[in-house]
């Protein structure tokens, strides 16, 4: 299952340091993907979905804020609701680990890279691009 969104997050909230950015991005991303696990198991269709919801992050200090409150003082300015990925974290709903930038299949997505880099990922995704389409 794919879920795909596009927001602005709200300005107050600064979006300069990357660490954050990834936090809430992370955060976001964990709180859909649980919702999702834990509609799937009222549902019954998977049995099997009781492992935790794997989340993938390329940034250390955003993974260190997820899983341990103690670095809570350096993002005091972050919102309370973007905490919540630290309190599923804990509670076992969610994991987050992370993946090297080279691997990050995501990053396409999200930033510019190289033509050589971006095709690299495509291949990952088993994606083409459009002129090999024409």
């Amino acid at each position: 299952m794919v879920v795909w969104s596009l927001e602005r997050v709200p300005s107050r909230i600064p979006q300069r340091i990357p660490p954050e950015a990834e936090y809430i991005a992370a955060s976001e991303a964990a709180k859909e993907a649980v919702w999702m696990k834990n509609y799937i198991q009222e549902l019954g269709v998977v049995p099997s979905i009781t492992e935790p919801v794997v989340i993938f992050c390329d940034n250390n200090r955003a993974i260190a804020q997820a899983k341990e409150s103690r670095s809570h003082h350096r993002s005091k300015h972050i919102l309370r609701l973007y905490h919540l990925l630290m309190e599923m974290v804990s509670r076992g709903d969610c994991r987050i680990d992370r993946v090297s930038s080279a691997e990050n299949t995501a990053d396409p997505l999200t930033k510019p890279m190289s033509q050589i880099a971006h095709s690299q990922h495509l291949d990952k995704m088993d994606l083409r691009s459009m002129g090999d389409w024409l």
